[in-house]
């Protein structure tokens, strides 16, 4: 798939998942290099936020916001996953004073392969947001293009609240 850029159009490894579909199954790492799988973030409905590289103005922004939403929906999950390593996002949180959002590792690249987000060219997963019930089944699916816009924090927390 195409994403447009700053510098241009980049492509993924592949096709992301469609609403409806389940999500492929994938390990990221924690702030404790522990691997999670996909099945152990699920015990309620979730919102993974992905972001290219959490050290860039866009990513932060919108960390910074889905973590200030989250004290108003404590009946779900929030996540943001980049392809930083765990002790950057620890230090990026650390230093912007996010506490709520658990920020999760794909620096081996396997969610974004596997999830048809992968650009290979600046090893980095496309941002996007995905909504998944604990089946792992898509229930809403941003994929941000261009890639320099912040995604539709309304759409999506209104998708949350439709579903509480």
């Amino acid at each position: 798939m195409q994403f447009q850029r700053r510098d241009g159009i980049v492509n993924t490894n592949g096709t992301p998942p469609e609403v409806g579909t389940k999500f492929p199954e994938f390990t990221i790492k924690n702030k404790n290099n522990q691997k999670l799988t996909l099945k152990q973030l699920l015990d309620k409905l979730t919102l993974i936020s992905v972001v290219p590289d959490i050290n860039t103005r866009v990513c932060s922004i919108s960390t910074q916001r889905f973590n200030h939403e989250m004290d108003n929906y404590s009946q779900f999950n929030f996540y943001t996953i980049s392809t930083n390593e765990p002790e950057d996002q620890q230090n990026w949180c650390a230093a912007e004073g996010v506490s709520n959002m658990e920020l999760l590792s794909d620096a081996e690249f396997d969610f974004g392969k596997k999830a048809g987000i992968f650009i290979a060219a600046n090893k980095t997963d496309a941002r996007c947001i995905y909504i998944l019930d604990t089946d792992g089944t898509i229930l809403y699916r941003e994929l941000i293009n261009p890639q320099n816009n912040e995604p539709n924090y309304q759409a999506a927390l209104e998708f949350l609240n439709s579903q509480a």
